[in-house]
């Protein structure tokens, strides 16, 4: 031991303890010697003192004997009682030395006592640094634990004794914990005993302990099962977070509500104990009740409760467990409801779906399955499903069908013929299926999609692919005929005005004109079949288009079909392509005629028709609002319910081979629809068909426009004004402007849009019209006419291209108010010239 350690006894402070009290190591009975070898040493002095006053050297000798036996009885005592103290101080540092916790004993002025090393370990004391200091460093990286250890100083400073556990945070390692306790010492004033113990582990197991327990009540707390303890008056001791959150309350409101179990009860037993939930009670109750929520929930529950009996023999309370069926319930709702969707989706699947066992027989099949081969289940349920190929395939289909049942990649789908009474073809995807056969083995599960009308919509689609082709080549080609045919029948034009009827030449110019007029006519017909032609919608009165049709209608039904045409009162405009309109009647008319070989009747009927609210028609929706409507009734032989769907497809048709080319009713629709009407169909076979197209009822003003003035032999086509006239086209160029000078116009030509642009620039303000094609090489004609009406907003302009109308209408803000198509006459552009520039002055 060190020297402060041994120094224990020598540094006590004498005359502090308290008054009987023995001395650190003296024997019962030590104090008393040392006052009778005290009083001898004083009498022998006393004595000695005498005899030298009275001169008595005998007195004098005897008391000076007296005290020096006395004191060096006392001495020899002393020396005796100090080596006691020192081995009791050796004990008590040895015995303070070997406790677990740092021990620090300081005096009044704060010098260390005693300190053992235990306190140097837990502190990192070292010689010559006061003992707190080292306390305090330990704490400073934490400002809390800092402040906490100097409030314990300065309580312990004051007198009372206290203790603290502060954390001891040191970086990159973790906290330690230490319990400080500081206690003054009774009789030493400002003498504490500190003691420092490492609480480390102790708090660690604090932890984990809490951290079960914790987890023990949370696991009791929200277990997937219910628990509760109810007392022998039935009121709630224990409820877990579960069984209250099920009853929709929180567990004081049942534990503190004094609520009582048979309150949670739907249906409390009548004659029982507070504390059973069923008849006849028992120390043992299991079975299934009815539970109400505090909220109003009710819900089926199985309890199972053991009661309790104390020492006494008394029921002390209730261990009970509820388990909320509400679940399984719905599980095994929702099983047979999934067994239930399962069977419908198999039995009522759109394709046929068939169950192959481990030999390859026929387990199981879908009404799909049979409807596609045209049997009944007794008839092919456990045959080979091999003999429902033809045998033609048998071989490739069982190859394939054996290699998927053995594990191999199903691949790609199989197409197959099937054996029945009609030439069936079927997509066949195969998958390999566990549990088949009777002891599990591995079978296959097939689907099959009748691909048969696909096959025949394919060769449909082939044909349409021909004639789309056709028809671009049609539109394609279209714009560089009519160029050439726009020369043609004008320069034919311009000759005729020179050679007149009786000339040699005449015959020759109009033969060339009529071939030209015919090669016309096939370029619109072309871009007719193209869906090309050029829309030219306008109010009419269908009313009048029907009378303007009527001699036409009666040649095509003719003479063993009697037509009829009923019109309602007030019927309103509409506006659309009169000749696509008439298009779509004829279309109509010649349908009927040919549903009536035998003759009949044929009933046309209009009326106007309101539409309330939305109406759903096979695919399509009719929105509210006003129509006119078009019936064209015929007593005709039907059409049967299974082609009302594909009557408006493209190349449908009943019809024999050469009789039809499955367009008209396609055509028909095409028209409507894109005239935003619709057409509707309503067939009965042996009792005729009526077909009624609505069309837009006009909302604007009531008045029909007149159609395009037709040429009239001798109708005045002169004019005066000056006309801007862009063509890229020579021929058409020329011919053109020569066409109008004839007509008392004056012309300014430009072969293209930057040259007019510049023209116009230059002599805009004298300017009356301008005629501009529309495709041109660098800026086109819309973009010429943006620019032109930013000059001029006042400016007419007529569109002349060989392409059809609406293909205009891919450039956007441009309005198309005038448009001449190509190829056109001298008359036809001379009647369009004036009708413009009448109408804009």
């Amino acid at each position: 031991m060190d020297d402060t350690t041994s120094s224990f006894a020598d540094s006590a402070p004498a005359g502090h303890r308290p008054d009987g009290a023995a001395g650190v190591g003296e024997r019962p009975g030590g104090g008393f010697a040392t006052a009778v070898l005290a009083a001898l040493l004083l009498a022998g002095l006393v004595a000695a003192g005498a005899g030298v006053v009275l001169d008595r050297d005998p007195v004098a000798w005897v008391g000076l004997t007296t005290a020096g036996a006395g004191a060096l009885a006392l001495a020899i005592r002393m020396v005796r009682s100090r080596r006691r103290v020192a081995r009791v101080g050796s004990l008590l540092g040895s015995a303070l030395e070997g406790l677990p916790s740092g021990q620090l004993v300081c005096d009044g002025a704060g010098h260390v006592v005693f300190v053992n090393s235990t306190f140097r370990s837990l502190t990192g004391w070292s010689e010559g640094e006061p003992p707190l200091r080292a306390l305090e460093r330990q704490f400073a990286d934490d400002a809390d634990s800092a402040d906490a250890f100097r409030r314990l100083c300065e309580r312990v400073k004051g007198g009372y004794s206290g203790s603290i556990e502060l954390a001891v945070r040191q970086q990159g390692r973790a906290a330690e914990w230490r319990r400080i306790q500081g206690q003054p010492i009774d009789g030493h004033a400002g003498a504490v005993m500190w003691r420092v113990e490492d609480i480390t582990a102790r708090r660690e197991l604090e932890q984990v302990t809490r951290r079960e327990q914790t987890q023990l009540v949370d696991f009791m707390d929200h277990a997937p099962i219910g628990f509760f303890s109810v007392d022998q008056d039935g009121h709630f001791q224990f409820v877990n977070a579960t069984l209250a959150k099920w009853l929709g309350c929180a567990p004081e409101d049942l534990v503190e509500g004094g609520r009582r179990l048979h309150d949670v009860l739907a249906h409390p037993p009548a004659v029982s104990a507070p504390y059973d939930f069923l008849e006849g009670g028992g120390l043992e109750q299991r079975g299934e009740i009815a539970m109400d929520g505090l909220q109003g929930r009710r819900f089926q529950a199985y309890v199972a409760q053991s009661v309790v009996r104390g020492e006494d023999g008394r029921i002390s309370h209730t261990r009970s467990v509820v388990r909320d069926l509400t679940p399984e319930r719905e599980w095994q709702e929702a099983l047979r409801l999934s067994e239930q969707r399962f069977q419908r989706f198999f039995e009522d699947a759109p394709i046929g779906i068939a169950l192959v066992d481990e030999g390859g027989r026929l387990a199981e099949c879908n009404q799909a399955f049979l409807a596609l081969i045209g049997s009944e289940a007794g008839n092919i349920l456990g045959r080979a499903m091999a003999d429902l190929i033809v045998p033609a395939e048998r071989a490739m289909v069982t190859e394939r069908l054996t290699a998927v049942q053995g594990g191999a990649d199903p691949a790609a789908p199989l197409e197959v013929r099937l054996t029945g009474g009609r030439e069936l073809v079927a997509q066949l995807y195969a998958r390999r299926l566990g549990g088949v056969g009777p002891e599990g083995a591995a079978g296959l599960i097939l689907h099959f999609i009748d691909m048969t009308e696909r096959k025949g919509l394919e060769a449909q689609f082939a044909q349409s692919q021909k004639m789309q082709a056709v028809g671009q080549l049609a539109g394609g080609v279209a714009h560089d005929f009519n160029n050439l045919l726009t020369a043609m029948i004008g320069f034919c034009d311009l000759l005729l005005l020179r050679h007149k009827p009786g000339d040699q030449s005449f015959s020759d110019i109009m033969q060339i004109k009529q071939n030209a007029n015919r090669a016309a006519n096939l370029v619109r017909q072309l871009l007719a079949f193209s869906r090309q032609q050029t829309l030219q919608p306008r109010i009419l009165s269908v009313t009048d288009v029907l009378a303007e049709l009527g001699n036409l209608m009666r040649r095509l039904i003719g003479e063993n079909i009697e037509l009829k045409m009923l019109h309602g009162r007030d019927i309103g405009y509409v506006k659309v392509d009169q000749n696509q309109l008439e298009q779509v009647i004829i279309n109509l008319v010649v349908n009927a005629r040919d549903a009536m070989a035998g003759g009949g009747r044929l009933t046309i009927v209009t009326s106007n028709h309101v539409v309330d609210q939305a109406q759903r028609r096979e695919h399509e929706t009719i929105p509210p609002g006003d129509y006119v409507s078009i019936e064209v009734i015929d007593t005709g032989c039907g059409i049967p319910k299974e082609n009302l769907q594909r009557i408006f497809e493209p190349f449908f048709t009943t019809k024999g081979v050469g009789s039809g080319t499955g367009l008209g009713l396609s055509t028909v629709y095409g028209i409507v629809r894109q005239t935003g009407g619709f057409v509707l169909v309503e067939s009965e076979k042996g009792e005729g068909t009526t077909f009624t197209i609505l069309l837009p009822r006009h909302k604007g003003e009531a008045r029909p426009e007149q159609g395009e003035p037709r040429e009239r032999r001798g109708s005045d086509l002169t004019g005066s004004g000056t006309i801007m006239l862009v063509e890229d086209e020579d021929a058409v160029r020329v011919f053109s402007a020569r066409a109008l000078r004839n007509k008392g116009y004056q012309v300014l030509e430009a072969k293209n849009g930057e040259a007019a642009l510049q023209q116009i620039g230059t002599d805009g303000n004298r300017i009356d019209l301008l005629i501009t094609d529309v495709v041109m090489p660098q800026m086109d004609g819309p973009t010429l006419a943006r620019h032109v009406r930013q000059m001029r907003p006042d400016m007419r302009v007529i569109f002349i291209s060989g392409y059809a109308e609406d293909r205009l209408g891919e450039i956007d803000g441009v309005e198309v108010a005038h448009f001449l198509p190509k190829p056109f006459s001298l008359k036809q552009l001379a009647s369009k010239v004036k009708e413009v520039i009448r109408d804009g002055k």
